[in-house]
């Protein structure tokens, strides 16, 4: 089972802050406090915010793709 797999069935297509912020084991303030900063992590997670109104979401798929670990690797360097 891939990791896509995985969040998707545990939290669906799109993730909201919170949840996001369990998968990350940070606290959801101190997530949005990051998300604000321009890092290459948060240029990756910050790609799949979605706006519904006044809510955001992440789309399960590319937060997957930012935690696999090809897109690891571009990351580091």
């Amino acid at each position: 089972m891939t990791i896509e797999d995985n969040l998707l069935q545990r939290f669906g297509p799109l993730l909201s802050l919170v949840q996001l912020a369990t998968i990350l084991d940070r606290s959801p303030d101190g997530l949005r406090i990051s998300l604000r900063s321009r890092t290459p992590w948060t240029t990756h997670i910050n790609r799949a915010r979605l706006k519904i109104g006044r809510r955001v979401y992440f789309r399960t798929s590319q937060i997957a793709e930012a935690l696999s670990a090809d897109s690891l690797d571009c990351l580091e360097g």
